[in-house]
C-alpha cells in the first residue's frame, strides 16, 4: 500500500492512502499532537471530510489497538519539518552498561542536549519515558536532537 505523506506547513503532516475498497483516507497529524481522521469523496479530490478528531493519548491507543507502533516514522516524519532537529532509534543490548538500570542514570540529556522521547518494548511504548523507567535489553530508545546529539546518545547507551 501506497501512503502520501504532504507537508503542512505551520499545521503539520497529512498522511493518505487508498484502501483496498477504494475507499481514500487521510490522517492529519498536526504539530499540536492532535490527529485528524478525513475520508474523501465526491467531485473534488482534495475536500476531505472529517470522520473524527484525536488527542495525543487517544492516538496512542489506536495505534496500540492496530499493533506495529509506528512512533520511530511518526517523529522522523515530524522532525523534518525542523531544521537541525532529527530522530534515530537506538537499540538497548544486552552488552549495555544501562541495561537494567533506569534511564536517568544515562544522562543523555545532560551530556548530549539530545531526549529520549519513547522507548519501544515489544509491541508497547512507553511515550515520554520518566528517569524512573528502567531499561530492558532489546528496548529501543527513540532519541531527538541533533545529529551530533544523537550520535552521543548511541555512544553512552551503547558503552
Amino acid at each position: 500500500m501506497d501512503v502520501n505523506e504532504v507537508l503542512l506547513p505551520g499545521v503539520g503532516l497529512r498522511y493518505e492512502f487508498t484502501t483496498r475498497a477504494g475507499d481514500r483516507i487521510g490522517v492529519v497529524a498536526r504539530r499540536t499532537g492532535e490527529f485528524e481522521v478525513v475520508g474523501y469523496g465526491g467531485d473534488d479530490p482534495d475536500e476531505g471530510r472529517p470522520l473524527f478528531r484525536l488527542n495525543e493519548d487517544e492516538a496512542e491507543a489506536l495505534a496500540q489497538i492496530f499493533g506495529a507502533p509506528r512512533i520511530a516514522e511518526r517523529f522522523a516524519d515530524l522532525t523534518r519539518e525542523l531544521p537541525g532537529l532529527s530522530s534515530a532509534p537506538v537499540r538497548v543490548t544486552p552488552a549495555s552498561p544501562y541495561a537494567g538500570g533506569p534511564l536517568g542514570h544515562t544522562r543523555v540529556r545532560t551530556r548530549t542536549g539530545a531526549s529520549i522521547v519513547a522507548i519501544v518494548r515489544g509491541p508497547d511504548v512507553i511515550a515520554s519515558p520518566g528517569p524512573g523507567e528502567v531499561l530492558q535489553a532489546a528496548d529501543v530508545l527513540i532519541v531527538v536532537g541533533t545529529p551530533e546529539g544523537i550520535d552521543g546518545a548511541k555512544r553512552i547507551i551503547r558503552g
